[in-house]
C-alpha cells in the first residue's frame, strides 16, 4: 500500500512531538551511572549477553538489536555493499558536500546542532566522525557476518538522545516552535539526507542512477533507520514516496535561520583550509552553492561564484577519489584514504563514543 496518504502536514506535525522514548530513558540511566559509559565505550560489539547488572532501561535498549539481526534482509545488505563498494568515494564526496549543507538549511532542525559548541569549534572532527560511521554500515559483511555495525548504531543513536537531554535541560532558550529536539521527523530527513540526497547529488554530477540502485539505497537505509530509534512505518519504499516526502519536509523547514549561516560557515571555513586539492577547496562556495540550489543557498547565504559544470565536477571528484585511494580501489582504498587522513589531521582515527560525563 502506498504511503502517500502519511504526507501530509498532520502526520508530521505530530511526529515533530515525537522522539525516541528507548534511548531517551537509556540516557536517563546513564547520566545517573556514568561509570557504564566507559563500559559500552570499551565494546566492539553488543555482547550477546547483556551484563545482569545494567539497569533494565539499558538491558532493553541493547536486547533490541539481538533480536531485531534475526530479521536483517540479508539480500538488501548485500547488494547496498556492492553498491558503495563501486561508488563509495563518490558516496562520502556527496555527504560533505551535499548532505550536512542540506540539513543546515533546514532551520529547526539547525537549532539543535547549533547549540552543540563541538560541531562549530571542531567540525573537522565531526565530519569524520560521520564519514566513519558511514563506512562501518557499508563495511563488506556489515550487520551479518560482522556485528560492529549494531553498536555503531546504538552508539549514534544513545548519543542523539544525548543531545536532546542536554538541550532540554540546559538551553534555556530553545523554543517549543521548534518542535522537540532530534524529533522524528528530522530523524527520518537526516536518513533522507544521507540516501536520497546523495542520489540526487549523483545525478546533479551527471552519473546515472538506475531505479534499481535507488531501492537499494532506500531500503538500506530503512534498515538502518530501525537501527537509529526511527517510525520506519513513514520511511518511503519506492523513488516517489521519497521524493514527496523530501519535497513536503522541505517545504516546511527549508528557510533561512542564523543556525543555518553559522553551520555552513564553518563548514565552508574548513573545507577552504583543509581540501587538498586547490581547485576543490578555491571553490568551496560555488560548489556547495551548486549542489544545494538556489533556495537552499539563498538560505545559508552561498554565493553561486563562478559557473560549475555538474560531469566536470563529478569527474574532478572522481580523479581526487582515485588519487587520494591509490593502488587500493573499492571499500579497501575508501577506508585506507580516511583513516590515513584522519590520522594525519587528528593524531589518531576517529571512532563513534558516547560522551563521557565529567564526574566532579
Amino acid at each position: 500500500m502506498s504511503k502517500l496518504h502519511l504526507y501530509n502536514n498532520t502526520y508530521l506535525d505530530e511526529l515533530r512531538q515525537i522522539q525516541d522514548d528507548p534511548a531517551d530513558q537509556s540516557v536517563r540511566v546513564l547520566f545517573q551511572n556514568p561509570d557504564l559509559i566507559s563500559l559500552i565505550n570499551s565494546w566492539t560489539e553488543i555482547p550477546t549477553d547483556i551484563p545482569k547488572d545494567f539497569p533494565s532501561q539499558l538491558h532493553d535498549f541493547f536486547k533490541f538489536y539481538g533480536e531485531v539481526s534475526e530479521k536483517i534482509p540479508s539480500e538488501t545488505m548485500e547488494k547496498g555493499q556492492e553498491l558503495f563498494n563501486l561508488k563509495g568515494d563518490l558516496y562520502l564526496a556527496m555527504l560533505g558536500f551535499y548532505s550536512l549543507p542540506y540539513c543546515y538549511a533546514f532551520s529547526d532542525g539547525a537549532q539543535v546542532l547549533v547549540r552543540s559548541k563541538r560541531i562549530l569549534e571542531s567540525i573537522g572532527e565531526r565530519l569524520g566522525e560521520t564519514g566513519s560511521f558511514v563506512l562501518e554500515i557499508f563495511k563488506p559483511g556489515a550487520f551479518t557476518t560482522s556485528k560492529e555495525a549494531y553498536l555503531v548504531c546504538a552508539k549514534v543513536r544513545l548519543i542523539h538522545a544525548f543531545s536532546r537531554f542536554f538541550v532540554e535541560k540546559y538551553a534555556k532558550d530553545w523554543n517549543s516552535d521548534f518542535g522537540k529536539p532530534i524529533n522524528q521527523e528530522d530523524m527520518i530527513g537526516t536518513n533522507l539526507a544521507f540516501s536520497l540526497i546523495v542520489l540526487r547529488g549523483w545525478r546533479k554530477l551527471g552519473f546515472r542512477v538506475s531505479e534499481e540502485e535507488t531501492t537499494q539505497i532506500m531500503q538500506y537505509w530503512k534498515w538502518v533507520g530501525e537501527l537509529m530509534g526511527i517510525n520506519t512505518d513513514f520511511w518511503p519504499d519506492n523513488s516517489k514516496e521519497a521524493f514527496e516526502l523530501e519535497k513536503l519536509i522541505r517545504k516546511r523547514h527549508l528557510k533561512e535561520s542564523e543556525a543555518g549561516r553559522k553551520l555552513i560557515g564553518a563548514l565552508k571555513n574548513y573545507y577552504q583550509y583543509t581540501i587538498p586539492d586547490p581547485i576543490l577547496s578555491s571553490q568551496t562556495e560555488g560548489i556547495l552553492a551548486f549542489f544545494l540550489g538556489k533556495e537552499a543557498s539563498k538560505a545559508l547565504g552561498l554565493q553561486k561564484g563562478i559557473s560549475i559544470q555538474g560531469d566536470l565536477l563529478g569527474q574532478l571528484f572522481k580523479l581526487s577519489g582515485w588519487r587520494n585511494s591509490g593502488s587500493l580501489k573499492g571499500y579497501s582504498g575508501f577506508s585506507r584514504q580516511m583513516k590515513s587522513s584522519q590520522v594525519e589531521q587528528f593524531g589518531k582515527e576517529l571512532r563513534i563514543s558516547l560522551p563521557e560525563l565529567n564526574r566532579s
